[in-house]
Order: structure tokens, then sequence, then C-alpha cells
């Protein structure tokens, strides 16, 4: 028997087949949205998603257990309904009845950072921990708690929002309506944003040679890039953009005195250039660490692989 996790991105929707223990052995991909999308055309293309993964795979659905969707936002799990979602044009929207005409299997929704957290409790870098939270940095950031072993999510399935805590009052408009958010400062698109505004003030540093001359060519990695050939704005860039990323990771830490802490993300494949100045900054300024236990801070394991693994086992 297999299961089918999916993961609902704000760019990709990634779907894989997963074994009962565990194990992504098939993935494919497609774009999330086309011009004049919908919620429910979004879900029709989840469906043909997983559909063209059985079919390319010669599994039947009788050989699938179930299927699991993870999502950013809000869900009402119970009733497998996307109640809400920043980035996406879902609203109270019944996925299960729209999965229900195109095939016999029984389906389940989380949060998209639930999902990458629970995968990584099963077989990744949290497998040995009671206590962890795994913090995505993608579009937006996407966060997911883990107490004593199992998902935290609230008494209305939506509490584990970790991009939606203030860290600037009245700062960067957020797509959730409010203003200040982390996710405005921390998310791959924040980066993004900003490296674009330093290489347009800057036209002399080198960001504007990595892209080319073409500002909308630079992505999440251009900065880091700058920063590792020498480039003084770039580093300045990555150094804010670190700074704003600790002080997330520290109000997380104060809050939960979890035992690891996850990094996630396309931002997450830069490694120890990343976590370690980060590990340095949050050690500085979070509660107690000089005296108490520290929490570890660590790259996910199963990289994008999460989300997908963790949906199949809800």
């Amino acid at each position: 028997m297999y299961r089918i996790g999916i993961d609902l991105g704000g760019i990709n929707i990634a779907a894989g087949l997963v074994t009962e223990d565990g194990r992504l052995v098939a993935k494919k991909s497609v774009p999330t949205v086309q011009p004049g999308d919908t919620a429910e055309s979004i879900t029709e293309r989840m469906c043909g998603l997983v559909l063209d993964i059985l079919s390319e795979n010669n599994v039947g659905e009788d050989n699938v257990r179930s299927i699991g969707i993870g999502c950013p936002g809000a869900v009402d799990a119970e009733n497998g309904i996307i109640v809400l979602t920043p980035n996406l044009p879902y609203k109270n929207f019944d996925v299960r009845k729209v999965f229900g005409k195109k095939m016999n299997i029984p389906v389940y929704l989380e949060n998209d950072a639930n999902c990458a957290v629970l995968g990584e409790v099963v077989s990744g870098a949290a497998k040995n921990y009671k206590t962890a939270i795994a913090v995505t940095l993608g579009t937006g950031v996407g966060g997911g708690i883990i107490i004593d072993g199992k998902i935290y999510n609230g008494f209305n399935c939506a509490a584990g929002e970790l991009g939606h805590m203030i860290t600037h009052r009245n700062g960067r408009q957020c797509n959730c309506g409010r203003k200040g958010c982390f996710e405005a400062y921390a998310s791959a698109t924040a980066l993004i944003k900003d490296t674009k505004e330093a290489a347009l003030k800057n036209p002399d540093s080198m960001l504007n040679e990595l892209c080319a001359g073409d500002i909308d060519k630079i992505n999440g990695k251009t900065a880091f890039d700058g920063k590792r050939a020498g480039d003084k704005v770039a580093t300045q860039v990555v150094e804010n953009y670190i700074e704003e990323l600790g002080e997330g990771i520290i109000n997380y830490i104060n809050i939960f005195q979890p035992e690891i802490i996850l990094i996630g993300g396309g931002i997450s494949n830069e490694g120890e250039y990343l976590l370690e100045p980060l590990r340095e900054y949050v050690f500085r300024y979070s509660y107690g660490s000089n005296m108490l236990p520290r929490t570890k801070i660590e790259r996910a394991a199963l990289k994008n692989d999460a989300g997908i693994i963790g949906a199949a086992m809800l």
C-alpha cells in the first residue's frame, strides 16, 4: 500500500508517492496558479497531478490508503475545508468534494508547515525529539509546532502561523492584511525584495552583475552569492536578513523553549553559511541562553520533500 502526499505551495504544487514507512518513491510538480485560476481549478489541478503519478507508476487507486494535502493558511481538517490562505484564492473551500468527483480515496488536510514538521518527526532531523519547531522560508514563512510528539494546531486548527506574529509595529504590509509581520521580513520573498532594492540603490554592486543587469532574475540565493564574493552591499543585505530571521527565532525559543528548531525552504540550502551566524545571533539574545540548555538550530533534513512526506502520513 502507498500514500499520496501533496504540498500546495504558492508557486508549485508538488505531489509524491510515499510508502507506509514514510519513504518517498516518486514525485512530480506543476505550477500552482495560472491566469484566471480559482480555488476549484487549482484543486482540479491537484487531482490531475495525483492521477498522473498513479498512472506513471502503475499504481491503482485500490493500492493507495490515503491522500494528504498540506496547504498554507488555516484548514478545517475534520471537514476537509481550506478556510483561508493568504496567497491563494481559497476561502471556506471544500477540497474533499472536488477530489471525490475524481477518485475514491480518503483525503486529509493540514497546514503545510505542520506537514513539514511531521515529515521531519517521522523520518527526518527531528525524529528523536518530542518538542520541535519547523520554520519554512519560502513565498511566506510557515511554522509547525510539535509538543510532546504531537502536532499542536490549536482548538480551531489555525495554530502554528508563526509567520504572522508582528516583529515591526506598523511595518511592511503583509498579505494577511496586517503590517509588520515576521513573514514580511524573513520570507524568501522579503529577501528577494530587499536584494532588488539594494541592487537598484547601488548600481556598482556585484548584485547587478550576478543578475546580468536584470533585477527580475534576482532570487533568494543572489545576496548570499554576493556575500561569498565579498560584495559589501550583498553582505549588508544578508546580515540584515539574518537579524530579521533571528528575531523571530528568538521569540519562538522564548515562548516554547523547544529541543530543536529546524530551518527549511529554499533559503535553508545555504546550510551553515546561514545557520552559523543565525545561531550566533540567536544565542546572543535569547532568554537564558547562557544559563539554560540551548535549543538546537539545524537545517531540515528532508528539504522540500518534508511537506510531501508529512502530508502523506496524515
